[in-house]
């Protein structure tokens, strides 16, 4: 009697076992499709442009580490020399300006500068903050001197929306964080300056 209790049992294991397998079988290959299908929309949404979006061409922004302040012929930079040290863009919201120097190291390690004016409305501000916290590669800061109420802005890539709510906001950053326009892509948006 109890030789065919032990049997029922290993064959009761063997049973649960192999229906754990099947299981996290199942569970696994649903993960892999799923992070293949999201890869895949990023790199859709990184080949077309967002409408509306200003591109600049890549070969023609420097990118060297200097000392001093840089002329930017655009505000705010989507790139060109700048410091040495970046600042901290892993989902990083500064509600005072910071440098742009700082800023543009940041877009070369890839990631997303969102950028306000004093016309942005507190609703927007919180929007886009939230957005940004759940985002690594991002950061955000006001910018004194940007004419437009919110900017993006990606290494060679910027785009200008009048209200945190545009559609474009989150496709803008779900194409180039970490884009192909990266020139360092994969350096770290964690360790670099905290504060201006």
């Amino acid at each position: 009697m109890q030789a065919v209790l032990r049997t029922r049992e290993r064959r009761h294991r063997v049973f649960l076992m192999t229906i754990g397998a099947v299981v996290l079988t199942w569970f696994a290959g649903y993960w892999a499709l799923n992070a293949h299908e999201d890869s895949e929309r990023k790199a859709a949404a990184a080949r077309k442009h967002v409408h509306g979006e200003r591109v600049w061409d890549a070969d023609r922004l420097t990118y060297r580490h200097v000392k001093g302040a840089v002329d930017y012929p655009m505000t705010p930079p989507v790139g060109g020399d700048h410091y040495a040290a970046w600042m901290t863009c892993d989902g990083t919201v500064h509600t005072r300006p910071i440098r742009n120097e700082n800023a543009v190291h940041s877009l070369e390690h890839g990631a997303v500068w969102v950028t306000y004016n004093d016309t942005a409305t507190a609703t927007d501000i919180k929007k886009l903050a939230d957005t940004v916290t759940r985002t690594p590669y991002t950061l955000m800061s006001p910018v004194t001197g940007q004419s437009a109420t919110i900017t993006l802005s990606a290494w060679g890539h910027q785009l200008s929306v009048d209200t945190a709510s545009d559609p474009r906001v989150r496709q803008f950053i779900t194409a180039y964080v970490q884009g192909p326009q990266t020139p360092e892509p994969g350096a770290p948006c964690t360790g670099g300056l905290t504060s201006p």
